[in-house]
């Protein structure tokens, strides 16, 4: 591949990173499963661009057999994968580099590694998590930093890894981690800033205070580890916004609570968080925001058009209460797209990207409306680009990504894309069911409509599509042709 893209334009260049495992592997239809495949999946994963990553299983089989030879990267943990595995790098490939959208330029990159729960609390857990996603958000605004996404770093989480091999995992320079302690009124938290490169640490802090003065503190770590980095960065990043949330750590409890759920697509358990801390602080945005995000859940498993309306007002009033943050605005964009109005969601989102161009949640809702208004070009462009900061991206992500693969009539692709979700949802099912219906592919299809109406047993076309927002009138009928195709009920 190296020698083939040297005859092409560089946007055009195809480059394949390749995980190689040996083991049991269960057949079922056209597909693959079992930790077989599993193992070969989640060295793909970790691989970088252009290498090839072998299981330990495979290595033993042709290391003196084949004329390579191999890097030894030691034992690596692996997603879902419960026992550890001995990982080996083809050696001698020719060096190969992303072709990227001009979004990205050369600058710093930093990930922040979940900090630790020291309160010796299981249900403290939520607050430790907030409080690095909050850091993680802050650090994002800058537009000089390249700042990995939450989900990639929390890969991490619970684990005892070399920060070495996450700067290498992670394709960063820095690494930040740290620990909470939360006891009485009190918090204590301590943070260290990493020269992923050689280990060294460039700046650690403890911070002793009363739980009321969280957010100076999300402030004093903000700025410490921008003051370390200063040197390499360009002068705007010395520039600080001091941004309180809230000044009830009481309403922002809850919020981080709260945060956990819509996640997990369990909005019932968040709303009276919600609710409650918007009753504490009704000039708090972010409450506004996830109860916006917790009422569009609930309008995905019942659209009625009053759910939307309320998400709106809810999106409106987070926007107006904090004109600066890309959430509020991204949060508004996707209602409006559900809402089909196309123009206002795309200024909304563009606001977002405009806001921090850096945020991935951002790039990946923009990247949905691209999809939805038929540039799907485009927004496969940005998931590629969204990827390059989240090396491990949420299911959304790849749902997003098989929407566009398969109005572009790449259904093997928009099928590959779904199953790389962590659980497949029942309309992933349905839309894995559309893509096997148009290969011919009818037994799978089958497989994947009984599914729907296993989870969905009133499941019709005519209200999916109701909640599928198009404004392409042909993305929409090869959806519903795809649909029909498999034997989803009308």
């Amino acid at each position: 591949m190296a020698a083939a893209n040297e005859s092409v334009p560089k946007d055009r260049h195809i480059i394949l990173r390749i995980g190689v495992n040996l083991g049991d592997v269960v057949v079922e239809g056209g597909d693959l499963y079992g930790d077989g495949v599993i193992v070969a999946a989640r060295l793909e994963g970790i691989a970088e661009s252009g290498t090839v990553l072998v299981s330990g299983a495979a290595y033993d089989q042709v290391k003196n057999k084949a004329s390579l030879s191999f890097d030894d990267l030691g034992v690596q943990t692996l997603k879902n994968i419960s026992e550890p595995v001995r990982v080996y790098r083809v050696d001698g490939l020719p060096t190969v580099t992303v072709s990227a959208p001009t979004l990205i330029v050369a600058k710093p990159s930093i990930a922040v590694l979940p900090f630790t729960n020291m309160s010796g609390d299981p249900d403290q857990e939520y607050f430790s998590d907030g409080l690095t996603e909050d850091i993680i958000v802050e650090l994002s605004r800058f537009r000089t930093l390249l700042v990995i996404a939450r989900n990639s770093s929390f890969v991490f989480k619970g684990q005892a890894v070399d920060v070495k091999d996450i700067g290498r995992r992670l394709g960063v320079q820095y690494v930040v981690e740290g620990s909470v302690r939360k006891r009485g009124g009190r918090i204590r938290i301590t943070a260290q800033l990493i020269d992923a490169a050689s280990g060294n640490h460039l700046w650690s802090e403890r911070y002793d205070r009363v739980q009321e003065d969280i957010f100076a503190i999300q402030d004093k770590v903000r700025h410490s580890i921008v003051v370390r980095l200063e040197g390499r960065l360009s002068s705007s990043m010395a520039e600080q916004t001091r941004r309180k949330p809230t000044e009830l750590l009481a309403a922002y409890d809850l919020v981080l609570q709260a945060r956990q759920h819509p996640s997990i697509y369990n909005a019932e358990a968040a709303k009276p968080l919600l609710r409650r801390a918007i009753d504490l602080d009704p000039n708090y945005a972010q409450a506004y925001l996830c109860l916006a995000w917790a009422i569009l859940i609930d309008y995905f498993s019942e659209p009625k058009p009053e759910l939307l309306d309320e998400s709106l007002q809810l999106a409106q009033r987070a926007v107006t209460l904090d004109p600066n943050d890309a959430w509020c605005h991204g949060m508004l964009g996707n209602v409006r797209t559900f809402r089909r109005e196309f123009d206002e969601a795309g200024a909304s989102l563009e606001r977002a990207l405009a806001l921090n161009p850096s945020d991935r949640s951002a790039v990946v809702d923009h990247a949905y409306w691209l999809c939805r208004v038929g540039r799907h070009e485009e927004s496969l462009l940005r998931l590629d680009f969204a990827l390059q900061r989240d090396p491990f991206p949420k299911s959304v992500y790849w749902e997003v990504r098989s929407g566009s693969l398969f109005a572009l009539g790449r259904f093997d692709e928009s099928i590959q894309s779904l199953k790389r979700q962590d659980q497949l949802s029942w309309w992933s099912w349905a839309s894995l069911s559309a893509n096997y219906a148009m290969l011919g592919r009818t037994d799978e299809a089958r497989t994947a409509v009984a599914e729907v109406l296993r989870v969905r047993p009133n499941f019709t076309i005519r209200d999916y599509m109701i909640t599928e927002p198009f404004n392409s009138f042909a993305d929409a009928e090869l959806l519903r042709e795809g649909l029909r195709k498999a034997g989803l009920p009308e």
